[in-house]
């Protein structure tokens, strides 16, 4: 009779951590000036983590993006204009490997082949009006030779993907 109640008890934590690990299909994350609305992260090339639950790393990585983001955009933008991107894919620096039982978990190796990339569309509002809008595939090819992403920041290199995208390619259409 106890076998029954631990089989029954283990179904139950079970279906509970399954649940408790669904999460919305396109997560929406808002700061500032940025508001990011993440699509089909299931889809997405490489968000793969390797030490905690998917949902907790996808929700930490979508919330640290944002932020970081905003930091930028700041910056960037004009007082008054606010960014909305729709992030379609995004493929973090490196690539997961299996380390057969030596860890508990994948690890992730980052060497230049496996650069950071991101596909999504954006637009940049003022107000009602639609300031800039596009949509844009960005890729790091460098980021393992530059000096100033070598720190301990979350996210650095996709962090760095996106504020360079703003630097270089939206700065200079806003000030036109």
């Amino acid at each position: 009779m106890n076998v029954k109640y631990a089989l029954l008890a283990s179904v139950l934590v079970a279906q509970s951590a399954m649940a408790a690990d669904n999460t919305d299909p396109n997560p929406l994350t808002e700061v500032g000036v940025v508001k990011v609305e993440w699509q089909n992260p299931k889809d997405y090339r490489d968000i793969k983590t390797s030490t905690e639950r998917q949902s907790r790393f996808e929700a930490r990585l979508f919330e640290t993006l944002t932020k970081n983001i905003n930091k930028q955009a700041e910056k960037s933008l004009k007082p008054g204009q606010t960014l909305f991107l729709q992030v379609t894919d995004l493929d973090l620096a490196g690539d997961m490997r299996p380390t057969f039982g030596a860890t508990p978990g994948d690890l992730r190796v980052v060497k230049d082949l496996y650069p950071p990339r991101a596909t999504f569309s954006y637009t940049i509002n003022e107000g009602d009006k639609v300031v800039l809008s596009g949509e844009e595939k960005i890729t790091d090819m460098s980021f393992m030779y530059n000096s100033q992403r070598l720190n301990d920041r979350p996210f650095q290199y996709e962090t760095t993907l996106f504020t360079d995208w703003l630097k270089k390619d939206i700065e200079p259409k806003i000030s036109q």
